[in-house]
């Protein structure tokens, strides 16, 4: 045996020896399915500190990296971001996820600039394929500075219990995993890495490859039992709409009280589930919330269902003042509006005023919109509606809170919306899921020309 095959053969060796970054890719993907890429790479002799290649999850073709902090303490330098651009570039080609999975104490100081242009490349890339391609983050180890932007700037963010995800050195406090989930930063928090691992896998396989590829289609059983009319929880709602054991949660620890978000499949196919409100109001953050998660149905074409009982809008947050709530509620509004993915709302208690315009008014571009028998929706709250139209109703004979409940029971009912045609359905709670998986199918080939533009400008 030659020099030159026995000094490949250490090589590879070396850089095949078993590490906790490539035991996370083996159960990432499929089982005997992953493949390296770039395994020679080195930085000197210490190798880059991350491990690429790509594999199945599903059946279905997914690229990944995970950074390795037993080489140089996953130290990212320019062959550590040589690797990374490599996986991002055939990813861009073939149009295949990317599951990012980070464990690295930062930067290859020694290397100065080009450790920055390596954090550069990958952030640019992350971005450009933003919106092209499913990103998911694996925070399973330490995520902190430049690392921390290019992971947050994934389509979802799954943290381990032990991972510490956080921007500047010494922000302790707010880098835990409750911490972050608190603040929703992060989409998914689980015990220990290998249950965030079985997080992403899922994720992956709930999303289409790319924004041309459709959603990925399953076998599905449907929910038992009555639709849950007054529930506290939205989404205990929603679980007798979608298939059974279907939904998944996203941001659970951020804004609970006001929405929740979560993906599904309805009739085996993947859907994306808004549930406004849980307490009847939704906060500025709560808006944030929602604009994101439809933003990336959006652009992946995943239907979106949203479950209607919103009063109004509400600034909740500490600090924010009225314009921070106007703001936000004009991104979630910009967002609803601009969306083409099909759009379906249920409206299952109230729709107020600017609430009903912009997650179920047909006006801003929802494309089917169903009421249950018992709903309330008005242009104002009955309250303000009793005071400024029909104060005159109100005697010594007839209190304010009778001539509300007329108003109520005559004005404002799901028949009279649809009598003027601002709704398009009115449905007993037990027969929406029917009603919806017809909608869904009427709008499977939705395809919407919008106008020609660069992009929205939307209230950040």
């Amino acid at each position: 045996m030659s020099d030159k095959v026995m000094s490949l053969a250490d090589a590879r060796e070396d850089a095949l020896k078993a590490t906790a970054a490539r035991e996370r890719l083996v159960a990432l993907f499929d089982p005997d399915s992953f493949v390296e890429v770039g395994t020679l790479v080195q930085t000197g002799c210490g190798g880059a500190g991350v491990i690429t290649g790509y594999g199945l999850i599903e059946g279905s073709p997914v690229y990944a990296f995970s950074q390795d902090s037993t080489r140089k303490s996953g130290a990212v330098g320019a062959a550590h971001g040589s690797k990374i651009r490599k996986i991002y570039d055939l990813a861009y080609k073939t149009g295949a996820p990317v599951v990012g999975i980070y464990d690295s104490n930062g930067a290859a100081l020694s290397e100065g600039l080009d450790a920055m242009a390596a954090y550069g490349e990958m952030l640019c890339w992350g971005n450009n394929l933003s919106g092209v391609v499913p990103q998911v983050s694996l925070v399973l180890g330490v995520c902190a500075g430049a690392a921390a932007m290019v992971a947050a700037s994934a389509d979802f963010v799954v943290m381990s219990g032990k991972g510490e995800f956080f921007l500047n050195a010494g922000d302790t406090q707010s880098s835990s995993a409750e911490a972050c989930a608190k603040a929703g930063v992060v989409h998914l928090v689980e015990e220990d890495e290998s249950s965030a691992i079985k997080a992403a896998r899922r994720l992956v396989s709930l999303l289409p490859s790319n924004n041309l590829s459709a959603a990925p289609i399953c076998g599905f059983t449907a929910p038992e039992g009555a639709v849950k009319k007054n529930a506290d929880n939205l989404l205990d709602t929603a679980a007798g709409i979608v298939d059974a054991d279907s939904l998944f949660e996203l941001q659970p620890a951020f804004c609970a009280q006001t929405a929740k978000v979560a993906l599904a499949t309805v009739a085996g196919s993947t859907v994306g589930v808004v549930a406004a409100s849980n307490s009847g109001y939704l906060c500025s953050n709560a808006c944030s919330k929602i604009a994101r998660f439809v933003s990336i149905c959006d652009a992946f074409q995943i239907p979106v269902l949203t479950l209607v009982n919103c009063e109004k809008f509400a600034v909740a947050v500490e600090g924010h003042g009225f314009r921070g709530g106007v703001r936000e509620v004009a991104k979630l509004a910009h967002v609803y509006a601009e969306a083409t993915t099909p759009k379906i709302a249920v409206i299952t208690g109230k729709a107020y005023g600017s609430a009903y315009i912009a997650l179920a008014g047909r006006g801003a571009n929802a494309d089917y919109t169903i009421a249950w028998p018992d709903a309330v929706i008005s242009a104002l709250s009955p309250e303000t509606a009793v005071a400024f139209l029909a104060g005159d109703k109100i005697t010594a004979e007839k209190s304010r809170e009778q001539v509300q409940a007329e108003y109520i029971a005559n004005e404002a009912t799901s028949l009279a919306a649809a009598e003027k045609g601002h709704i398009d359905e009115v449905v007993d709670p037990d027969a929406t899921r029917a009603a919806v998986i017809s909608a869904l199918d009427m709008l499977a080939g939705k395809r919407v020309s919008t106008l020609p533009k660069k992009h929205g400008n939307i209230p950040l």
